[in-house]
């Protein structure tokens, strides 16, 4: 008899603490309780199916609750829900469970947790504390989880985890489909896979295919990358991007911006299109275009569309213009590293102190040579230079000394009517502090020279002929002229200046087709018919090989 008191006693407790758990329970669901926008839901009972022990209790705000102990197992469609001690509202087809709460649908999803309320009409499913759903290889981990069976949608509202072969996604907010695999989050969003981390504010993630859809600012590390984007596709698996909205790719120093980019981290290369700018921030240059591919793993850069290559290490910043512009570079992570520009088909350069055409060129940081190719020209304030071949030596970005080979001319204006002229088989031009001030002519020389007084009136028109000649300037004036071998040539009067003397054979003032300004460099212009250089075999810009392409690193 005293031995049935206890249990009496120990019976009427543990009703009393399952009482005030289901009044806990519906305390805790009215505050969470989700707004649903859903279609009239299909009714169906709820089933018991298994319980150790079945009581009412007096306690409980529902009088006609269940309370069920030890080994719960209810059923409602094709869903099982397990747990140690539950109140089952028979009439409202609804079910509270506590402790080691479980619930499966097929053999594909299970939820578990340490508190579950279920509502079979509505078929809501809200589970608390320590709660985890299960979709084969995905785990999603929250402390409050609601999983809507009807529209198949589990979403936590106060912090939560999923997890899956790839990567691991935290957030403040989210939610997760089983059956289409999308997961959406919001607020503090995290995305971990061992290659990279993304961030952002909003986030779709599809755990079957591994695509991250990028829906606001977002921001993705990996070792020396970064991207920037708020509009794109990210293929976490392939590592593959496709990103919109002047989306920005980042890697030491150099940095890749477009209307629309694609990066391939796997392959280390990245695409971009319309109004592209890339900046090397270390080399200070830069290319633009509407078309950019850059490859992070040997340095090679392509531009075309609208393409121009700036280089602003020195204040005054050097514009190439041309249909398409390549930059290799050779011999990575070795002390013998060296970048090579190349520019192909209707190059035009511009910089305040001196400005280009040509065909095409190439810039070699292993000697700072620019070399211009097919009818080349090149002016210096009131000087122009052109021949078959003008190599550009450069000093800290500056004229150093220039080398024009074969049909070689040197053109000065004076005025509108007359030019000093000097030509010859080879030309070297030496310049200090972006001006001209040495220029040495070697084979066939022949010069149209006018000498002045000191006010700058003419004195009359120099004709000789020699086989070397060496000019000397000072602030762009004539300092002194040797020729070898000594010629005293012929002096012109001004009064009487022969016409067929005033110009050489090969003369050509091709002002009308010079850069005027860094706009202009868009705006092609050839010499006019007639005025070409004589037919000659004459040196092209190489071409980079398949091999090159290949794998730039090798010479």
């Amino acid at each position: 008899m005293l031995e049935r008191k206890r249990n009496m006693k120990t019976d009427g407790r543990r009703m009393l603490l399952l009482g005030i758990l289901c009044l806990f329970g519906f305390c805790l669901v009215a505050q969470v309780q989700p707004q649903r926008n859903v279609g009239q839901p299909v009714k169906s009972k709820v089933y018991l199916l298994h319980s150790d022990v079945l009581k009412k209790s007096k306690d409980n705000p529902d009088p006609n609750a269940q309370i069920l102990v030890g080994d719960v197992v209810f059923r409602h469609d094709s869903i099982y829900m397990y747990c140690d001690s539950a109140c089952f509202y028979e009439k409202t087809n609804s079910l509270e469970a506590f402790n080691n709460v479980r619930m499966v649908q097929g053999d594909t999803l299970s939820l578990y947790g340490d508190y579950l309320f279920y509502d079979g009409n509505t078929q809501l499913a809200q589970v608390r504390n320590n709660v985890r759903m299960e979709n084969r290889t995905t785990t999603l981990t929250t402390d409050s989880l609601n999983y809507d069976r009807i529209a198949n949608l589990g979403y936590f509202f106060d912090g939560g985890t999923l997890s899956d072969e790839e990567n691991v996604l935290t957030s403040d907010w989210g939610e997760y489909s089983p059956a289409t695999k999308m997961s959406v989050f919001n607020y503090e969003v995290q995305l971990v896979n061992p290659q990279f981390t993304l961030t952002s504010d909003t986030l779709r993630y599809n755990t079957a295919t591994k695509i991250a859809s990028i829906v606001g600012p977002s921001d993705i590390h990996s070792d020396e990358n970064h991207i920037y984007s708020e509009l794109g596709f990210y293929n976490t698996t392939l590592g593959q991007a496709e990103l919109l909205n002047r989306s920005v790719l980042s890697n030491n120093g150099k940095k890749l911006t477009g209307d629309s980019l694609y990066y391939d981290r796997n392959q280390g290369y990245g695409e971009a299109f319309n109004d592209v700018v890339f900046v090397d921030t270390i080399n200070k240059n830069m290319l633009t275009g509407n078309y950019c591919y850059y490859n992070q793993l040997t340095s090679y850069a392509f531009a075309t569309d609208e393409a121009v290559a700036t280089d602003f290490s020195q204040g005054d910043s050097l514009f190439i213009h041309a249909d398409t512009l390549q930059m290799f570079t050779y011999h990575l992570d070795t002390d013998s590293v060296y970048r090579e520009a190349r520019a192909y088909h209707k190059v035009r350069v511009y910089r305040t102190d001196v400005q280009a055409v040509c065909d095409s060129l190439v810039f070699s940081s292993k000697d700072s040579c620019l070399t211009m190719y097919r009818d080349p020209i090149l002016w210096n304030g009131q000087q122009q230079l052109l021949g078959e071949l003008i190599m550009v030596y450069m000093n800290d970005s500056t004229i150093d000394w220039a080398h024009i080979h074969n049909q070689a001319l040197s053109v000065e204006r004076i005025d509108s009517v007359n030019y000093n002229q000097v030509s010859g088989k080879d030309m070297k031009a030496y310049f200090k502090d972006g001006e001209m001030e040495q220029v040495d002519v070697i084979g066939s020389v022949r010069l149209v020279y006018y000498p002045m007084e000191k006010d700058s009136t003419l004195i009359g028109m120099n004709v000789s002929e020699s086989s070397e000649l060496n000019v000397y300037l000072e602030n762009r004036k004539l300092k002194k002229m040797v020729m070898k071998p000594q010629s005293s040539g012929t002096i012109f009067p001004m009064d009487q200046l022969p016409p067929e003397k005033m110009k050489l054979e090969n003369f050509g003032w091709f002002d009308y087709v010079r850069p005027l300004n860094k706009k202009d460099i868009f705006h092609w212009r050839g010499k006019k018919a007639g005025q070409e250089l004589k037919k000659n075999v004459r040196g092209n810009v190489p071409l980079p090989n398949q091999k090159l392409f290949e794998n730039n690193q090798k010479e």
